[in-house]
């Protein structure tokens, strides 16, 4: 069976979860809006690590205080300690590339303060050895408290937003290691989620903060023309000013890989119309929800309780509209943020043959030759990009909580999850073919659900409110 794109799906792999039906059949008429809630950068440890008597948490000492420490280049150790406030700190902790995989350390989890110390070196190295409790964050853990909360869900590689955010609608990062947006005019052969939804009349959303104004704008020439302009950009990455003012410069996930105009029309909705498609019980079949990335997405150097805030009316809004009984929600990060984690990211099956590649990609003899133009800068994005370039590698755990009313009271989800998860599920719901040998792979959080049963929060519960009501600031 071809894919949108004209390829085959993966080699080797089962075309369909039920071969014995067509493709775009509804295998799970239960669920009728998937909804994924994707924050930024927070460690399941560094959220959820306190939890108590649910899932596995941070190591704790005979005075059942967190027990645990990593040491700097100076070979001191600097122990894990709560968080002084809400607000976070500007450039530490770190989640590149290179930042990523030193504080892997194969396997130790013990170089998150040497990873400040050798990519930001300015930066608070004590930062990543940061937590958060119930105190600072009431909703967050009432909800993993209540839900299913998965507490091996991996984010999909050890590297920064883009990368795995790419996972999480195409199954791989297709060789994106930074959050840099120049070249990003690739796109995989297997396509988009979206694609395959789209292709078999399956409707779906990606809810933004971002002015409609300025998508259209961008994008008035449709897709090509937002490939060229994206090309044109690409000249600009040997102007570090730009650099620095476009790194992480999120808009919204679906545009990862070039959405054309038509697209954007069809399938860009912001947060307000979101609320108010869940009032309604209007909701697509599958949306993802983007929280503003520069103002209250939850990664540095915000305030999380603003995070906190907007996922609580989100998660608030679904349960209490007209379409929560056949509603299935996912609240998840899209990667770790550098905050410390003890559980060592396991091997994960490479999604294709595409090894990372870095913005200042080029020949040695070309970089031995701008080197001395461009030294300091060359040096700087080396230290960010470098390490393998492998994708066989799961990133560190993050925030999960399965929220539906078919959840199982009391349920811990302990599968090795990551963003292809979603795919999965999806795939698995409308007997789809996978993208890529990752989301083959990959299990579902299905385990967390009882369909067979009557829904035991058909009558959401009463869960704690924020540290800050939505609209009070």
């Amino acid at each position: 069976m071809a894919t949108p794109s004209g390829h085959s799906a993966p080699s080797g792999q089962p075309h369909l979860p039920d071969p014995g039906k067509p493709a775009g059949t509804d295998l799970l008429p239960g669920i009728r809006h998937i909804v994924v809630l994707m924050m930024e950068n927070h460690s399941y440890d560094n959220y959820l690590g306190t939890l108590a008597g649910r899932g596995d948490g941070l190591p704790l000492g005979p005075d059942g205080a967190p027990d645990v420490a990593n040491t700097g280049l100076d070979g001191k150790p600097v122990d894990l300690h709560h968080a002084p406030g809400p607000v976070q700190e500007h450039h530490s902790p770190t989640q590149s590339w290179h930042a990523s995989h030193l504080q892997f350390d194969d396997g130790r989890c013990d170089g998150f303060v040497r990873s400040v110390q050798v990519t930001v070196p300015k930066a608070d190295a004590a930062e990543p050895m940061t937590y958060w409790s119930a105190a600072d964050l009431p909703f967050y853990h009432g909800l993993a408290e209540t839900f299913p909360v998965a507490d091996r869900w991996f984010c999909s590689c050890l590297g920064p937003t883009f990368p795995n955010r790419r996972f999480l609608t195409s199954g791989t990062a297709h060789g994106l290691i930074d959050d840099l947006p120049f070249c990003m005019v690739d796109y995989p052969p297997a396509g988009t989620i979206f694609d395959l939804l789209d292709r078999f009349g399956i409707s779906w959303v990606n809810y933004h903060n971002v002015s409609p104004v300025k998508i259209l704008l961008t994008r008035l020439l449709g897709r090509p023309g937002l490939v060229a302009a994206r090309r044109l950009l690409s000249l600009a990455r040997w102007v570090p000013p730009v650099v620095n003012a476009v790194k992480g410069n999120k808009s919204f996930t679906a545009d990862l890989y070039p959405l054309g105009l038509l697209s954007c029309l069809r399938h860009l909705r912001t947060a307000r119309q979101f609320f108010t498609d869940a009032d309604n019980g209007t909701l697509p079949a599958f949306s993802i929800v983007d929280p503003d990335f520069g103002s209250f997405s939850e990664e540095n150097p915000q305030d999380i309780r603003k995070g906190e805030s907007f996922a609580a009316e989100v998660i608030r809004r679904v349960m209490h509209g007209k379409g929560w009984q056949h509603s299935l929600v996912i609240w998840v990060y899209d990667e770790h943020g550098g905050y410390y984690d003890h559980v060592p990211p396991p091997a994960a099956p490479p999604p294709d043959d595409v090894e990372g590649r870095s913005v200042l990609y080029m020949p040695g003899w070309l970089r031995a030759c701008l080197r001395p133009f461009f030294g300091t800068y060359i040096s700087e994005i080396e230290a960010v990009d470098a390490g393998p370039r492998g994708f066989d590698r799961y990133g560190f755990r993050v925030p999960a909580v399965i929220v539906s009313p078919y959840a199982r009271p009391g349920y811990v989800c302990s599968e090795v999850l990551d963003h292809t998860s979603v795919l999965r599920l999806v795939e698995q719901k409308w007997n789809l073919p996978p993208l890529t040998r990752r989301d083959a792979a990959a299990a579902t959080p299905l385990a967390a659900l009882d369909l067979d049963a009557p829904p035991a929060f058909l009558d959401p519960p009463e869960l704690p409110a924020p540290a800050l009501p939505w609209g009070s600031w």
